[in-house]
């Protein structure tokens, strides 16, 4: 995912999960427990969201990926997750990858090879493409949490419309039956996720209006990512000061970080 996005993903698609595993997959099941995946051996990346779920076929473990650009390395990450979800947690995996760029998907959702009967494979897993959903394929339901997709769908009718589109889009953000804080955070959900499709311009123009009357800014969401960036920053100064060999009492001076948090930097 494009670097522009890891500070904001998790959080955006956060309250999403019920609604993608029920909309978009299907699923009849029942969340457990949130899982971790680590690659400290192989990369240093954390999976994007891995739940142990309770099915009608038993437990087992989603995990979905949410990308924004095309990746051809794609296949090898995603059965690296599967085989980690196995090792560690004794679970098959359900992988989804929700692709949400704005090119046409290009990435495999394969791996396979055949040296005969003892030497296979034959992995698979799937891929979503949001451009392929349709508009009113979700506002004629009631997965509100999607509506902060809806920038995204709908591909050629988009390219159609053009601005026209992302003003329908955000009408019917606002008339989602659904108390103000939570169409806060949609909203501005919608409105970052549109980057990925529309100009500044464009974006800032449709928004404007419905920033002004759901006062965004008051979103838990915004806060949440402004305060996760704010951090991100301050730990970048904090790395930086330490490669130039500044005090970790005067660093931690500067950055407000703790001097554990600085030490672990060190590390």
């Amino acid at each position: 995912m494009s670097q522009k996005y890891d500070i904001t993903m998790k959080n955006i698609f956060s309250d999403m999960v019920d609604d993608i595993m029920s909309y978009f997959l299907g699923l009849q099941y029942t969340k457990i427990d949130e899982l971790n995946i680590e690659f400290a051996r192989v990369e240093r990346r954390d999976s994007d969201m891995i739940f142990k779920c309770t099915t009608d076929k038993g437990n087992v473990a989603v995990h979905i990926e949410f990308q924004s650009e095309n990746d051809g390395k794609m296949p090898y990450r995603m059965l690296r997750y599967s085989l980690e979800i196995m090792e560690k947690h004794n679970l098959l995996p359900y992988q989804i990858v929700v692709y949400i760029g704005k090119d046409n998907v290009k990435m495999a959702n394969s791996l396979n090879y055949d040296f005969g009967e003892q030497n296979t494979l034959d992995y698979k897993y799937r891929i979503i493409n949001v451009g392929d959903i349709k508009y009113t394929d979700v506002v004629n339901t009631d997965y509100y949490d999607l509506y902060s997709l809806l920038p995204l769908m709908d591909k050629n009718r988009r390219k159609e419309e053009g601005e026209k589109y992302l003003e329908r889009c955000v009408e019917a953000i606002k008339d989602i039956p659904l108390d103000i804080n939570k169409k806060k955070d949609i909203a501005f959900k919608a409105e970052i996720l549109s980057g990925i499709v529309f100009k500044k311009e464009v974006i800032e123009k449709v928004f404007s209006e419905v920033i002004r009357m759901l006062r965004i800014e008051e979103s838990e969401t915004y806060k949440m990512i402004i305060e996760k960036g704010a951090k991100e920053e301050k730990i970048a100064i904090a790395k930086k000061l330490l490669k130039e060999g500044m005090d970790i009492d005067r660093i931690a001076e500067i950055t407000e970080l703790s001097k554990e948090e600085i030490k672990k930097l060190m590390n």
